[in-house]
């Protein structure tokens, strides 16, 4: 209660401003839509491979929805959990992100066409270098928000955090994964941009990452088969573009609105991983450019929204966590995107928010969960600091023998 004291004894009780609890509802709105759209979309794009493998029209969906509450449950309670806290948590995040690793190369591991990137926790399979990808943003976000000192030392303040971040690259190479391996360098090399570093020191790393990808992108046959099927899918129809072909037919059959929600003829078979990787292909053929336009406003909501909540972030942890976070899922739609239109070459990584996978959406809901919570406790402060300025303001201008408004807990007679 607010009270003012008059003469008589008396005193007038005005309300006092309710405690905001600055929820960032244009965020939580986006992810709301887009994460309801692609269960929508899973069942669409699996039904029918849902009923081939396991003779249930909805296993896949179901997986999907028993994520997708766990996942939002674990979003709505990071959105109040003060992002802080994982200044401490790093060291067990970096030494919990190598033993998973390592685990997926053990007999433990679960592998699928090929590669062992999977382990299986009972009924629940994972995908380790998720989140991983997470894991490396906040250690990221923390050495580097402790180097600002001395951030244009290369050998001392820029090296050191990349050598975790090399070691790790080389263990989810090991399993293979490629595209991954790529979005987390990527993602380094932005956050070392974001913290301050010199542009010559932003060469040399991306000179070594490129180095790096060009090395191993010939380090095996099938890498290499793949970027020749990117190029020019039609001459490997039946090959390495094989995949690639089937993407073109299925966005140019949804033209602008689309065949209809459950009418994609490419998902019966066609088009392989219709319902992870390519599950935007059927988004296009489905709901046509209409439905691609809802998709890419949401994800740039977000995305936009994370840009300026990492910008009014005074936390150099908190606005180097928000942009790491933000970086992470733009790379994921470029990839994604470049992939199934044939601008970038497969590297099966998933959309957010759309492609089937418990451990990718999971790893995409905490991760915004956070930049939820740096954006409450972001505008908090600056509501904070609006406040103690008015207060202020106030005080100056109070007239002589006048008693200003003042907090008391109970009425005053």
């Amino acid at each position: 209660m607010w009270t003012n004291r008059r003469k008589g004894g008396r005193s007038v009780e005005l309300e006092a401003p309710k405690k905001r609890l600055h929820i960032d509802w244009i965020l939580v709105i986006a992810v709301a839509l887009i994460s309801l759209f692609g269960l929508m979309m899973v069942y669409s794009a699996s039904y029918v491979k849902g009923y081939e493998d396991v003779g249930n029209f909805t296993h896949y969906f179901q997986r999907q929805l028993m994520w997708l509450g766990l996942s939002g449950f674990l979003f709505t309670w990071l959105m109040f959990f003060p992002y802080r806290h994982f200044r401490k948590l790093t060291p067990f995040i970096i030494i919990g992100s190598f033993i998973l690793l390592f685990l997926v190369l053990t007999p433990l591991g679960h592998s699928v066409n090929g590669a062992q990137r999977w382990i299986n926790a009972g009924p629940l399979r994972i995908q380790p270098s998720e989140f991983v990808k997470l894991g490396i943003i906040i250690y990221l976000a923390y050495i580097y928000s402790k180097k600002q000192g001395y951030i244009d030392n290369f050998t001392k303040g820029v090296l050191p955090p990349l050598v975790i971040v090399g070691l790790l690259f080389g263990l989810i190479m090991l399993q293979p994964d490629l595209g991954t391996a790529t979005s987390i360098v990527v993602v380094a090399g932005l956050i070392v941009f974001c913290s301050g570093a010199r542009i010559i020191h932003l060469f040399w790393i991306a000179a070594l990452g490129a180095i790096a990808f060009i090395y191993y992108a010939n380090s095996a046959v099938y890498r290499m088969n793949r970027i020749v099927g990117y190029r020019d899918p039609f001459e490997h129809s039946f090959g390495d573009g094989y995949q690639l072909v089937q993407s073109y037919i299925a966005i140019a059959h949804g033209g602008l609105t689309g065949a209809g929600f459950g009418q994609s003829v490419q998902k019966l078979f066609y088009l392989p991983e219709a319902h992870t990787d390519f599950i935007l292909a059927i988004v296009s053929e489905e709901l046509g450019v209409l439905g691609i336009l809802f998709v890419l406003a949401c994800m740039t909501v977000i995305i936009v929204r994370g840009v300026i909540i990492g910008a009014r972030c005074r936390d150099a942890f908190g606005s180097l966590l928000a942009f790491g976070i933000v970086f992470q899922i733009a790379i994921q739609m470029v990839f994604n995107t470049g992939a199934v239109t044939g601008l970038l070459p497969i590297t099966g990584i998933p959309f957010p928010f759309l492609s089937y996978g418990g451990s990718s959406l999971m790893v995409t809901l905490l991760s915004l969960g956070i930049l939820a919570n740096i954006s409450r406790k972001t505008e908090r402060d600056r509501a904070e600091r609006t406040d103690r300025d008015e207060e202020a303001l106030e005080q100056e201008e109070t007239p002589p023998g006048v008693t200003p408004l003042r907090p008391v807990r109970q009425f005053t007679r």
